[in-house]
């Protein structure tokens, strides 16, 4: 009779391998990327939901709540608790549409421009330092292995996102 502890694990294809090496590093990268922001974000009662609308906002000025909730993949719900927050605290403002008033279209306030560029300045930061120690084309390799973590169905989103279409 065989025993188990002695049984051999089955071979399995690189495909089926768990990376859990990449996995925790890409947690422990995650970690360290969001919180050098979060402190910041801390002293004004804000989170990770903040900085995301923040961002996206600071980036793509007069975005639509409709392509906001279509890029974070959020419930309306969570949006509007957030945005309810930078709005009233005046980091971002929203304009009713010109051409459909049903429409509001969300901007950064100059406090809100200040404190997404600051956010931004951090990340940028550990970036570009990271890409630094491992050579010149590592940028590339990077932004590649990163879209290749995209859904699929998602990635051509993402890229017309990137390019500012």
């Amino acid at each position: 009779m065989a025993r188990p502890d002695l049984e051999e694990a089955p071979v399995r294809s690189p495909a089926e391998a768990v990376p859990h090496d990449l996995i925790e590093l890409l947690f422990f990268a995650y970690r360290d990327f969001v919180g050098d922001p979060d402190r910041i974000l801390a002293d004004y009662g804000f989170g990770r939901a903040h900085h995301r609308v923040l961002h996206f906002v600071q980036r793509r000025p007069g975005l639509t709540i409709a392509e906001l909730l279509d890029i974070l993949q959020i419930t309306k719900q969570s949006l509007n608790r957030v945005l309810k927050e930078l709005v009233e605290k005046g980091y971002i403002e929203q304009r009713t549409g010109r051409l459909d008033k049903r429409q509001r279209h969300l901007h950064t306030t100059a406090a809100g421009q200040d404190l997404a560029l600051r956010l931004v300045r951090l990340q940028a930061e550990r970036i570009n330092r990271a890409l630094a120690s491992v050579g010149p084309e590592a940028a590339a390799t990077a932004a590649r292995y990163l879209s290749a973590l995209i859904d699929p169905s998602e990635r051509p989103k993402v890229e017309r996102l990137l390019d500012g279409s």
